[in-house]
């Protein structure tokens, strides 16, 4: 058996980070992740870097930013073949790879995907846009000759016994396993969130995350099924360490869980994510196995593009220069104080605004490209200024402080950190133009708080 770990990449769609136990949620939804976060490694600021699936996915497949990676929208653009994803650097290494579920990364079909647009996996089974092309109880498929492949029972449960057979199989190389849900990503012919049957009536009228309480949107009508989805996730997480205990990999593989992005539930927006808010890019994430096992909880804010440096580094194999983040390693060697760490996450917005955003610790500032198209331009050189949060005071985002007088330094120095984010992500210094300034009443902040 090879020394060299396996991974194993659990990946839902549309996921809020307040739906798991270690971030608040008390309704007991997601004990499998709070044990994997608490024994393992958790990346407890952990952010989209593009809350849009397609952009995110070519983020996580090729550490590069949206822009970069030339994927900025859902509009059937393609992954250039030519770009290196985690399939080809884990082949080059001598692993086989594996991708089940949902890849939205292959072009103008939302089912079969191509040999040459599958990103270099070896084995295949997966549909291209599977909310198109499924549902809940209805999984369908594609393998690797793209013929049709109907998998029975919740489309959770049917992608789970795929990716457990696929480890179950005799293994003479180690191996890499992208498994993509769909879920808790609403069905999009029905504008749902369909959990399995009866748990929907488990939560619906139970806890709701206070920025919904207060917002609304379409929280009462899906959040009951949202939390049932969530729920099942959880419990096929499960099923998969039991299979990976069962067949002696538990110490021997990486599970990595992490979602593409957040949801708002329509109350940001008239759809449910596109946004700069936390309930947009705010992602659970944790690692397990190998040396993330008693990693304990990273504070620093962390991207989705620094999660593949660091599984490459994590399996002792390069990272190659090109990719945007950086691996976290370090993080769990030595500390923030032997590894010096961003104070900020990058992000970039796109169908519904042509956006950008940093984030830091304290203060959340995001900027808006106004004479653009959101779903045709990548980005733009002239900018204004949309919001500005202080998240220690309004973790929930309720009053943009964008104009107020007390706050223009703090504006000033995140707009500093927001082009210099830029042009480190390859894109042109732009021109941001200042809100209209407005009276701020008692608010003060001082200079250090600016920089916080």
């Amino acid at each position: 058996m090879s020394t060299q770990p396996n991974v194993v990449v659990f990946f839902t769609d549309q996921q809020r980070h307040d739906s798991t136990g270690v971030h608040g949620n008390p309704l007991e939804l997601t004990p499998n992740f709070d044990r994997l976060a608490q024994q393992g490694t958790h990346l407890y600021h952990a952010f989209t870097c593009q809350p849009v699936c397609a952009p995110a996915r070519a983020c996580l497949q090729t550490g590069l930013y949206a822009t970069r990676a030339g994927v900025v929208t859902n509009s059937a653009v393609p992954l250039d073949p030519r770009l290196k994803t985690l399939a080809h650097h884990f082949s080059a290494a001598g692993y086989r790879t594996g991708y089940i579920g949902k890849w939205h990364l292959g072009g103008n079909r939302s089912d079969a995907v191509s040999a040459e647009e599958r990103g270099g996996y070896e084995y295949w089974l997966a549909a291209n846009v599977l909310e198109m092309t499924s549902d809940a109880y209805r999984c369908e498929l594609y393998d690797s000759d793209n013929k049709l492949v109907r998998l029975p029972g919740y489309r959770v449960d049917a992608l789970t016994d795929a990716a457990i057979r696929y480890i179950d199989a005799p293994q003479r190389r180690p191996f890499f396993l992208f498994l993509s849900f769909l879920e808790p990503h609403f069905q999009n012919h029905l504008d749902d969130y369909p959990p399995p049957e009866g748990y929907r009536e488990r939560y619906t009228g139970r806890w709701i995350p206070p920025d919904l309480a207060a917002l609304g949107g379409s929280t009462h009508q899906h959040l009951g099924g949202y939390w049932g989805i969530c729920k099942r996730l959880d419990e096929a997480l499960g099923r998969l360490l039991d299979a990976l205990r069962s067949l002696g990999l538990s110490e021997n593989t990486i599970v990595l869980f992490t979602s593409d992005h957040a949801c708002h539930f329509k109350t940001r927006n008239g759809e449910y994510k596109r946004s700069c808010h936390e309930s947009s890019i705010r992602i659970p994430t944790a690692l397990s196995g190998g040396c993330f096992d008693g990693g304990g909880q990273v504070r620093q804010l962390a991207s989705l593009v620094d999660l593949p440096p660091t599984l490459l580094d994590a399996c002792g194999l390069p990272v190659p220069p090109e990719m945007q983040g950086r691996s976290l390693l370090p993080l769990l060697r030595g500390g923030a104080a032997a590894a010096p760490w961003p104070e900020e996450v990058f992000v970039q917005i796109s169908e519904d605004q042509v956006g950008r955003a940093v984030r830091t610790r304290r203060w959340k500032y995001s900027v808006i490209a106004p004479d653009k198209d959101p779903w045709r331009d990548a980005g733009s050189d002239h900018y204004v200024e949309d919001c500005l949060y202080d998240l220690e005071y309004d973790p929930y985002e309720f009053r943009n402080l964008i104009g107020l007088r007390s706050h223009q330094e703090t504006a000033a120095v995140m707009r500093e950190r927001l082009i210099r984010r830029m042009i480190q992500a390859g894109e042109p210094a732009p021109r941001i133009d200042l809100a209209p300034v407005k009276p701020s009443g008692q608010r003060r902040v001082s200079a250090e708080e600016a920089r916080a």
